[in-house]
């Protein structure tokens, strides 16, 4: 198929001009007018006929998109290394982007018409856009869920990979494909293949928990684990693609992938007529929120189109605010889904160009969707898929919206089980519906009394205290359920009227994941270096730990609980004189395991010290 293209034009504001794409047995006319004087519904209204004009052409796009070719030239530069706590704000703050000209590439009519005319619905469904009416009227605007959790593969995953490999040529197809994957676009592909009748190979890191890969093998794909971690993975499935001739299908980084993302917003666009104020975006690699941007943006610009990503997974955020693809020194796996140190090529030119903006949210809050969705629609989605109803929420609230249609997509609802427990442990604190405290109090008969009469009529969710006979004071740990944050003010400072120490310690992730878990009291264990380590979850993982620190080093403190990840958050105390430090730090960097020392943390100087 010959394919001609006429005056490419770069944005709907006030040009003049038409392309022109050909087919052997049609043209497709895309005709652009000056609008930049009439008003806003005008132009939208005009904007939205065209679109419909071309999507009732008989036409169809079928050749894969490619990006304009640039040069060789020097080697690429190492891209900028960041850590994730650079950029922290206030949750529902928009980070702003200020988009920037179109510098090169797949132009954006490309990507209109290839979205128009894309055959995912082959295997993909339209999934509903429907009003959650009890997030609605705590927040006093309308929320709508896209519910892409509600796909054959309970992803949006699905769309992409299958667009890329539906346009593949036969003769690609017959020598096969292969992903590098760690959950949803392992099983679009996998089923994309099956539906296609072509060999597929993922390739997962061994670290990835068995519900994950059983779901791909059921889909007839070929799963090989390779590597601890995503990166590992990813060499060895590109290596096997060029020595078995396979076509290598990228999770988010290529023109088709994006295209096939972008029918998503399609979709919100023809489902939703109201003026839409916001889409809020899940953003891992930047697919989807580039797919969706490259349309809206088109076809109706008044619409913001907001990123939202986990507070330490920002890598999107970091770029923009830096001008350029960042990548993250470290990244946080509890949303896997979006677990991304380096946003896309291409996804990050159209979301420069196109996007307004990006909302950060904490693990809490995410917990708080997750929940929230369970209660308006009795579905379990999996943090990356509750994220950007977070980001929503968390918006909503902090530039006091009202009565405006606002627009999350719930992207995935593959929850590893195991991973609940630590959602419904976070979730009301996340919701501001439960504090986690300490307070002192002497260890005198009675004290203990005093101490419950101060709580007064709230409700202890959870409670830790245990007797040391060498400490004029005791100390407790607990948790109390709330209804207003005026109740926890008022219980403070009745504890503090009693010369009961207290301090809220809900925001301290040491304390959640690990300290409320321990028990045994206070104790003073000489040169203690506390660490929090992230062990892979895979056979020989403590081995190698404990062979790098043991019997150098006493191991004073160990705990670890699962909680569904690749990784596994383990805090450990390690007995390191002053002077070995240097030594320690040494070993640690050489162990290949993520770690942050804690030693400093209040709350391990408060309870454990």
């Amino acid at each position: 198929m010959e394919v001609l293209r006429f005056t490419a034009v770069k944005s709907l504001n006030s040009c003049v001009g038409s392309e022109f794409t050909a087919t052997s047995s049609v043209i497709v006319p895309i005709i652009t007018v000056k609008v930049s004087g009439t008003r806003k519904s005008k132009k939208k209204a005009f904007i939205r006929a065209k679109a419909t004009e071309i999507l009732s052409s008989p036409a169809t796009v079928t050749e894969p998109l490619k990006a304009e070719p640039v040069e060789a030239s020097e080697a690429p530069v190492p891209l900028l290394r960041v850590s994730p706590s650079s950029l922290q704000c206030e949750p529902g703050y928009l980070i702003p982007n200020t988009p920037v000209l179109g510098t090169g590439g797949v132009t954006g009519y490309e990507y209109l018409t290839n979205i128009l005319s894309s055959k995912v619905y082959d295997v993909a469904y339209e999934t509903p856009l429907q009003k959650a009416p009890k997030l609605s009227e705590r927040l006093e605007v309308n929320v709508w869920l896209k519910r892409e959790d509600l796909q054959p593969v309970f992803s949006f995953k699905i769309r992409g990979a299958y667009n890329m490999m539906a346009k593949l040529p036969k003769e690609q197809l017959e020598k096969g494909v292969i992903c590098s994957s760690a959950g949803n676009h392992a099983q679009g592909v996998a089923l994309s293949a099956q539906r296609l009748g072509c060999d597929a190979v993922i390739v997962m890191p061994v670290t990835t928990p068995d519900i994950k890969w059983k779901s791909v093998k059921r889909l007839g794909a070929t799963v090989v684990l390779v590597g601890d971690s995503y990166d590992e993975a990813q060499a060895y499935a590109k290596e096997r693609a060029e020595a078995e001739g396979r076509t290598f299908i990228p999770p988010f980084d290529h023109p088709d992938v994006i295209v096939g993302q972008g029918t998503v917003g399609m979709e919100i666009n023809r489902q939703l007529k109201d003026n839409i104020h916001a889409i809020f975006v899940p953003v891992g690699g930047g697919g989807l929120i580039a797919g969706i941007a490259a349309y809206l943006k088109r076809v109706a610009p008044d619409i913001k189109i907001i990123g939202v990503e986990p507070l330490d997974a920002n890598a999107l955020a970091l770029s923009l605010q830096h001008g350029q693809r960042v990548m993250l020194d470290q990244v946080g796996g509890f949303a896997d889904g979006v677990a991304v140190k380096v946003v896309g090529e291409e996804t990050y030119r159209l979301c420069e160009e196109l996007i307004d903006g990006v909302v950060l949210v904490g693990r809490d809050a995410i917990c708080a969707s997750i929940k929230d969705m369970f209660e308006e629609k009795r579905s379990i989605l999996e943090p990356a898929g509750a994220l950007a109803l977070a980001g929503a929420e968390a918006y909503c609230k902090y530039y006091g919206l009202k009565g405006e249609n606002v627009v999350a997509i719930t992207s995935g609802a593959n929850m590893n089980f195991d991973r609940l427990r630590l959602v419904t442990e976070l979730a009301d604190v996340g919701r501001q519906r439960e504090a986690v405290l300490a307070t002192f109090m002497p260890e005198d008969p009675g004290s203990f009394k005093k101490f419950a009469e101060m709580v007064g009529p709230m409700n202890i969710t959870e409670f830790k205290y245990r007797y040391n006979s060498d400490k004029e004071r005791a100390l407790v740990l607990y948790s109390v359920g709330l209804h207003t944050i005026l109740e926890l003010e008022g219980m403070v400072e009745r504890m503090e009227s009693a010369d009961l120490q207290t301090i809220n310690l809900t925001d301290n992730d040491l304390v959640k994941d690990h300290l409320r878990h321990l028990m045994g009291g206070r104790t003073n264990v000489h040169n203690e270096l506390l660490c929090r380590f992230t062990f892979p979850e895979k056979p020989g993982a403590l081995m190698k730990f404990l062979d790098a620190f043991s019997p150098r080093w006493n191991i004073s403190l160990f705990h670890y609980r699962a909680q569904g990840d690749t990784g596994a958050n383990v805090l450990v105390g390690i007995q390191v004189p002053q002077d070995e430090v240097v030594e320690f730090e040494g070993r640690a960097n050489n162990l290949g395991y993520e770690y942050a020392v804690e030693s400093l943390n209040e709350a391990y100087q408060l309870i454990m010290h």
